[in-house]
């Protein structure tokens, strides 16, 4: 059963449980604020669970964040718990990712609908999770807190996309095909097992305040910000990783053996071999 109080006190909500556009504008923002999106399980190797009870303990009661399947399984839960009408939805990245290249269906968002119109939602899109829930409405600029963005049309696909830098970047595709839990199930144990996993071999983390977004890839942080400033920091020792973790991207760290050593190597390969 989805613990509404806990989901609430975690986010600092404390306005009307209604299944209207104002609430899901509030916990969308304050989801992406307040629970950040992170790697660390299968960095270190514990098991990533997808059941709510156990979504519920780590990302609320831990205080720990979580990948996109987590963190829009627990949002999608919530909502429901509300009254909402949620479809669960898959999507295949495209930022970053060569245009020839066709990636799995790896991605998680949501489908809603409400009396105002249907709407697309996404807390756990890394150092780009949504900020605001989007309208279904293709070819309109439509702003957030952040990035303005836009829903395209690519024949039977719809694709998201923000505006980054200047410039209009693909982030995803998806169709309006319902999702099962089993779904979501298979691409997460593929990202979990697969040696070509990047969420195996370093550390990616990310939080959205109001006034600016923290990403964290590696060794490399930085906090941009919504006019296109952007502060760059490399990370040179366990022991400011670790202030950055529970800090800045406010991450309370799992009490997991040799966490301490995978990050020194992480940083150490980064740093590549002494002269």
């Amino acid at each position: 059963m989805a613990d509404l109080d806990a989901y609430f006190e975690r986010l600092g909500y404390d306005g009307p449980g209604e299944a209207r556009l104002r609430t899901l504008e509030r916990l969308h923002a304050l989801h992406a604020e307040k629970i950040p999106f992170e790697n660390l399980s299968p960095f270190v190797g514990e098991p990533v669970r997808l059941d709510l009870e156990s979504l519920q303990d780590k990302l609320l009661r831990r205080g720990r964040g979580g990948w996109c399947f987590e963190h829009n399984i627990l949002f999608a839960n919530m909502l429901e718990a509300i009254g909402f009408d949620v479809t669960r939805l898959a999507a295949r990245v495209r930022w970053n990712v060569p245009a020839d290249r066709v990636t799995a269906r790896s991605h998680m968002l949501l489908h809603i609908r409400l009396p105002e119109g249907e709407y697309i939602a996404d807390v756990g899109f890394g150092g780009l999770t949504l900020t605001a829930p989007l309208q279904l409405e293709p070819g309109v600029e439509q702003a957030t807190p952040h990035e303005p963005h836009r829903i395209d049309r690519e024949r039977d696909l719809y694709v998201l996309q923000a505006r980054v830098a200047g410039e209009w970047s693909a982030l995803y595709s998806f169709e309006l095909a319902e999702q099962q839990l089993a779904d979501y199930e298979v691409s997460n144990w593929y990202l979990c097992h697969h040696p070509e996993s990047q969420f195996l071999k370093t550390i990616i983390a990310a939080r959205a305040e109001p006034s600016r977004r923290h990403a964290l890839r590696g060794t490399r942080y930085a906090v941009h910000y919504p006019d296109g400033r952007t502060e760059r920091m490399e990370i040179a020792t366990v022991s400011a990783y670790r202030e950055l973790l529970e800090g800045p991207l406010r991450i309370r760290l799992p009490d997991a053996p040799g966490l301490d050593e995978k990050i020194e190597r992480m940083i150490s390969e980064s740093a590549g071999p002494s002269p």
